[in-house]
């Protein structure tokens, strides 16, 4: 039975204070490559930090991770940002094509010493949950031209898709680069 033991659907509509209209939605679900269910897990770990000056710490060490991460064959993406209502509330998310390449980033040694740094003063309080992917849409509204799109994508491509302009007037969805900070990493698979 693959991990965890149940089934999720995992929402993710990234609502923005001040987000460009058309700004996309997305649903996370599985993928299939001929018989086989592809298992796609997302790792979501809500973090507060003992102090400012720990925040400020951590960064430092956390702007080297995309260096780590994109190494690991089954990475796909790393978003992290503040709460918009608890400055003092960061929220992480990652996603792996399978809990092998979850573990393999797990055992890794810069996470381990990162890991380790952290929980030796750094971070106050860290909630880890992971899920396994059901499914996967794309839904978006072209600002221009009113277009509607609704339709499912392979999550281990889905740079590529967010790259594809409106079919009806060509307008480019805003898709946010990746970051020097590592606040947002991004790989697709081959």
């Amino acid at each position: 039975m693959p991990w965890p033991s149940h089934r999720q659907n995992v929402h993710v509509v990234p609502a923005l204070p001040g987000a460009a209209p058309g700004i996309f939605w997305t649903a996370l679900g599985g993928r299939r490559m001929g018989a086989i269910d592809m298992a796609i897990y997302l790792s979501m770990q809500r973090v507060r930090f003992s102090s400012a000056d720990g925040y400020e710490k951590f960064k430092v060490v956390f702007a080297d991770v995309r260096n780590h991460l994109k190494k690991h064959p089954g990475f796909l993406h790393l978003t992290w940002w503040a709460h918009p209502d608890d400055p003092t509330w960061f929220n992480e998310v990652s996603l792996w094509t399978s809990k092998e390449a979850l573990n393999s980033w797990h055992m890794d040694t810069y996470h381990k010493h990162a890991k380790e740094w952290a929980a030796r003063g750094a971070i106050m309080e860290a909630i880890i949950t992971n899920f396994e992917l059901a499914s996967t849409r794309l839904l978006r509204v072209c600002p221009c031209c009113g277009e509607f799109q609704d339709k499912p994508y392979d999550l281990a491509h889905e740079q590529g898709a967010l790259a594809v302009a409106c079919p009806k007037c060509g307008y480019h969805f805003p898709v946010m680069p990746e970051t020097v900070s590592s606040t947002a990493v991004f790989k697709d698979q081959p």
